[in-house]
């Protein structure tokens, strides 16, 4: 729901930043999407960064028909975000500012929402929920979805540290003076991840900060574009230096403002968020593109002091980044990946030192398990495995939990809880649930899966979700590990009284889990076999 109009709030008093280089297609929805804010607009400052594809001729010939919207265009390319953010905020006239990229847009309501919070509460900072749209499927992600659940005010940053999660930019609105005064600006020139230390910045000053549950900010996520946005181009390991240049420089940042809590969250934050996922992808890099990055993140953990290490030392996060940090060459990719999977698996072997404590491995001792004997159930990276067997009157999915130190034994685990839950809208659901029985140190379950269900929607992508269940009530949240074998995960195509076949293929996705593509009829099969054709182009 979309804030209500305050009548004492003079207007207008917002300026939004727009920014975009080469991106011709979709920088007039964008400026559009302010315009259409109202009233609270007072100006759209429109930064062409030295564009080559008519992009500032669009925009001019828009500001010709609209008072509000100020086009400036940067004689050279900057090479990255910061600078023509800064360029922008220098002709701001107004007392408020946002930001807004050439590529997404502002949903109706945004700017009331953040300006009603910002002036009701005296904010010098005002937040709301940012989505993540996922094109075309159109699919939304809300991104840092807890910090936005309510209402609330937070007098001091250092009240709420999960606002350091929150390291974007533009779903917020600033006020001008604020920046201004504190020399809050953006890293110039070709910096990734610039809003990174951007945000460390407004953090260090202490503003007082409204939330807000609204939708303020839609970002649009194309990962079939033929020119990656900075965030999705991961596929160069400069990348992953320029991301964690941009960490190390938001912990100094935080840490010489004063703010120790603040900054130890943020090296929390790294290891939990980006560590994990960029080790979700390491096993699909090139052996170069894995040494520079093992080399790159072990200089970077080595800055971390016993304090950092010593909380929740059975976060996934920190024990991934303990094994990286012991080890001088790139190993154990695979069950690494494993861990970095959401929710976690810790996947076999469970290795013990001479003295009995659950460790890492034999050959790398130091990095101990043992806080996992104590962690509580419902949060222990349990691991699954499973395997899906298509068959001409549908489908068998066997699964298999491992014992772990003992910990899955002594809370009985009594029954699986199996979804499938539909990639594009997360909506569409098919449940069942299992029992599990004990075998040799592992409990397993099988079930039929139910093709004609999951086809139902047509041609899409479905995701296994488990719950485990134990004797005293709690339960456990997992994925499955996608086993590997032969023919495990080979496309078959099962007959359907419904829609003649039904083509089915199973896959383990980046963090290895088991996922399932389904397409019934003929023009599923077809549409299968032109999407694949348009990958193997691209």
């Amino acid at each position: 729901m979309n804030a209500v109009q305050n009548p004492e709030r003079p207007l207008p008093q917002v300026a939004v930043v727009v920014i975009g280089y080469d991106d011709a297609a979709h920088v007039t929805d964008a400026v559009r999407s302010a315009l259409a804010q109202g009233p609270a607009v007072r100006e759209v400052v429109a930064v062409d960064d030295c564009s080559t594809d008519g992009s500032a001729g669009l925009l001019h010939r828009l500001a010709a028909s609209e008072p509000r919207l100020k086009v400036i265009r940067r004689r050279a390319n900057s090479g990255g975000c910061g600078t023509p953010r800064n360029t922008g905020l220098d002709a701001v006239t107004s007392p408020y500012v946002m930001f807004l990229d050439s590529d997404d847009i502002l949903p109706p309501g945004a700017v009331d929402a953040l300006l009603d919070a910002a002036t009701g509460a005296h904010a010098e900072v005002a937040s709301g929920l940012c989505v993540r749209r996922e094109l075309p499927s159109e699919r939304e992600v809300p991104w840092q979805a807890r910090l936005y659940a309510l209402h609330a005010v937070v007098p001091h940053p250092a009240q709420r540290p999960r606002l350091v999660h929150d390291t974007l930019c533009v779903n917020k609105l600033y006020r001008t003076g604020f920046l201004r005064e504190h020399g809050i600006r953006f890293p110039e020139g070709r910096f990734p991840y610039e809003d990174v230390v951007f945000t460390a910045r407004v953090l260090a000053a202490a503003p007082r900060i409204a939330l807000v549950p609204d939708r303020v900010y839609v970002w649009h996520v194309r990962r079939s574009a033929e020119r990656l946005s900075i965030s999705l181009d991961r596929s160069g390991v400069e990348n992953w230096r320029a991301r964690t240049e941009a960490c190390r420089q938001a912990y100094e940042i935080l840490l010489g403002a004063g703010q120790k809590e603040l900054a130890r969250v943020a090296r929390a934050k790294f290891l939990d968020h980006d560590l994990r996922m960029y080790l979700r992808e390491l096993g699909l890099r090139d052996a170069a593109y894995r040494r520079a990055w093992w080399e790159i993140t072990r200089a970077h953990l080595a800055e971390y002091d016993a304090d950092d290490w010593a909380r929740d030392p059975a976060a996934p996060g920190r024990l991934a980044g303990r094994v990286v940090l012991a080890s001088p060459e790139p190993r154990d990719l695979p069950r690494l990946r494993e861990l970095a999977a959401r929710p976690a698996r810790l996947y076999p072997p469970y290795a013990r030192a001479a003295d009995g404590t659950p460790v890492w491995s034999e050959d790398l001792p130091q990095v101990s398990l043992e806080p996992l004997l104590t962690r509580p159930v419902p949060v222990l990276p349990l691991a699954v495995d499973a395997e899906l067997r298509p068959r001409a009157r549908g489908a068998r999915l066997r699964l298999r939990l491992h014992e772990l130190y003992g910990r899955v034994a002594r809370a009985g685990p009594e029954a699986v809880e199996v979804e499938w839950r539909h990639r594009d809208d997360g909506e569409e659901v098919v449940r069942g649930t299992t029992a599990l029985v004990p075998s040799a140190g592992t409990w397993s379950a099988e079930t039929t899966v139910d093709l004609p269900a999951l086809a139902a929607p047509g041609v899409g992508t479905w995701d296994l979700r488990l719950r485990i269940r134990f004797r005293d009530g709690v339960s456990r949240d997992v994925t499955a590990h996608a086993l590997t074998g032969a023919g495990l995960l080979r496309r078959s195509a099962v007959p359907s009284a419904r829609h003649g076949v039904v083509l089915v293929q199973p896959y383990a996705t980046h963090s290895g889990s088991l996922a399932l593509r389904v397409a019934p009829g003929a023009r599923g099969v077809l549409s299968v076999a032109r999407g694949r054709l348009r990958r193997l182009l691209h």
